[in-house]
């Protein structure tokens, strides 16, 4: 990979969070009304993806030019962790406070959640520390041993795949309380706490299948059944959260819920931005495949409909969408921040590195 090109790829994911943190500052200073405070707190926050996923470029293309260092080994996963731990933290306080507005039990909820997408993030960077060795493995013949010793001990291994499965559980069993009524607060509130976490749960589950893809291939485990199993899953989950909330649209009955659902599109959008992650490793795992180049065109994609969708939703003009318009844009940044790690993926994967 061109250096100059490495820095371009490392800088998209902080610039792109530097929008959402930019944006989210101004509205919290420059709008009024609870949805300002709502909006202007999660786009801060989902800059916090896009830092899990600075940690994840970097510590791929670190090792793709020759520079990755033990220090490197350390710091970057260390750093999507942090990250993480602070969403989760600062969502907590929100709930936690006494007494806690309304607005602060909607941005509270939906901070928890970006929260355990960074942590899921934080388990990808972590499972690339060893990204070298896929391209290793995929030239080895198909049925060959597992790598002796292996990248990572069983327990490490075992605890990689488990994280992101209880931030999926975690914030499935959240949704669902909310949605059910419990959790306490307006209903309104509940309904779009409870939706938007659904969306995040959808992403937590999708990067599932990808911190799985990167494992099993680092270990040479990767099986003909999970070529289709994750990249399907994926894609399974995207057209879910999409399909939801076009139910929520079609059957609202109050212009509140519309928020919730305008903003779960965008999540769903996310699942399939991370379905170009997974399906390219599916597609160049001991295979020439032509087209895999033409992956990261999927989350350029997911990224324009994001803001596409955000601008005709300012152009209505109605204030029970506002937030959704505003929540589009951090949601399109991370999309695009997607991009960047797709074609890293495109060029470690291709021999191109």
């Amino acid at each position: 990979m061109n250096y100059k090109i490495s820095v371009l790829f490392r800088v998209i994911p902080v610039l792109m969070g530097a929008v959402s943190t930019g944006l989210g500052a101004y509205v919290l200073a420059h709008a009024s009304g609870p949805s300002a405070r709502v909006a202007g707190l999660v786009l801060i926050f989902l800059a916090a993806i896009c830092l899990c996923l600075f940690a994840t470029a970097a510590t791929i293309i670190r090792q793709l030019i020759g520079r990755y260092t033990a220090l490197d080994r350390l710091l970057y996963p260390v750093f999507g962790f942090a990250v993480s731990c602070v969403a989760t933290g600062y969502g907590l306080y929100l709930l936690a406070r006494t007494p806690r507005s309304p607005p602060d039990f909607i941005a509270g909820h939906v901070i928890f959640g970006i929260g355990m997408v960074c942590l899921c993030v934080s388990c990808v960077a972590t499972v690339s520390t060893r990204f070298l060795l896929i391209s290793e493995n995929s030239a080895r013949p198909e049925g060959a041993p597992p790598r002796s010793p292996a990248p990572f001990r069983p327990r490490t291994a075992r605890i990689l795949t488990t994280l992101p499965a209880l931030a999926a559980l975690a914030t499935w069993a959240w949704a669902f309380t909310l949605l059910a009524g419990g959790g306490g607060g307006a209903a309104a509130g509940r309904f779009t706490a409870g939706h938007v976490m659904s969306g995040l749960a959808l992403v937590c589950t999708c990067l599932i299948g990808l911190v799985a893809s990167l494992l099993r291939q680092i270990q040479n485990t990767y099986t003909p059944r999970e070529r289709v199993l994750w990249p399907g899953l994926a894609a399974a989950l995207g057209a879910i959260g999409i399909v939801w909330a076009l139910l929520v649209i079609s059957l609202h009955t109050r212009s509140s819920q519309l928020a919730a659902a305008f903003v779960l599109i965008g999540l769903g959008l996310i699942c399939w931005s991370i379905l170009s992650k997974v399906l390219l490793l599916a597609l160049v795992w001991r295979r020439n495949a032509p087209l895999a180049n033409r992956v990261p065109l999927i989350p350029v994609g997911t990224a324009l409909l994001c803001l596409f969708l955000s601008a005709f939703l300012f152009e209505s003009a109605d204030p029970a969408v506002l937030v959704a318009a505003r929540v589009l844009v951090g949601l399109g940044g991370i999309c695009f921040s997607l991009f960047s790690i797709v074609s890293i993926l495109e060029s470690g994967t291709s021999g191109e590195g």
